[in-house]
């Protein structure tokens, strides 16, 4: 769906060009944040090898065992059905832990190992479970203590203080995880009846 957006966006923009008679404008911004965008993901996959392979060792280590009986009391109040010790709930912890620390980007491939793992677990293939909607309500709108990934960006970019905006996040990823987990109530109630 989304190449189809990108597609109409480019497509319009190059017809606007056309009819404003600024078609040197458009390719020159085509070309120059081309670059720049294939220079903000080469910066961005630094970090995301980087914690991917923190996150690998934590979990040789046994620390996602750890992390996972930390977070249990608030994980078994979210994720009915699952046993203490399973693997959705270690991994689910540790998607949690990188999405705290603002590791949206080193937390996307825990978040798609995760989904397996719930898919295993709770034997479903073609229709989505309660605790799979929390997972993804949880991991897209999660609350990020410290916005990592924000924060390089607007390092790279000269920002006096890239952490200044750490209470706006912290509000409003608190706000945009209530109202999710809220919705995702309302919802399973209407599904119920």
């Amino acid at each position: 769906m989304m190449k189809w957006v990108f597609t109409g966006l480019i497509f319009l923009s190059v017809i606007f060009g056309i009819l404003t008679g600024r078609v040197r404008e458009v390719s020159t911004a085509a070309m120059k944040e081309g670059s720049n965008a294939i220079n903000l993901i080469i910066s961005l996959m630094g970090s995301i090898c980087l914690w991917s392979g923190i996150m690998k060792i934590a979990e040789d280590s046994k620390l996602t065992d750890k992390v996972s009986k930390i977070l249990y009391p608030i994980t078994k109040f979210l994720f009915k059905g699952l046993k203490r010790d399973s693997k959705a709930l270690k991994t689910i912890s540790m998607n949690m832990t990188a999405n705290l620390m603002g590791l949206g980007n080193a937390a996307t491939p825990l978040g798609i190992k995760a989904m397996k793992e719930l898919e295993d677990e709770e034997k479903s293939s073609s229709i989505a479970t309660k605790n799979m909607i929390t997972f993804v309500v949880l991991n897209t709108a999660s609350i990020q203590l410290v916005p990592t990934t924000i924060a390089f960006i607007r390092q790279k970019y000269n920002a006096i203080s890239p952490l200044d905006i750490l209470p706006a996040i912290l509000i409003t990823s608190m706000i945009s995880v209530i109202s999710g987990l809220l919705v995702i109530k309302i919802f399973s109630c209407f599904k119920s009846k």
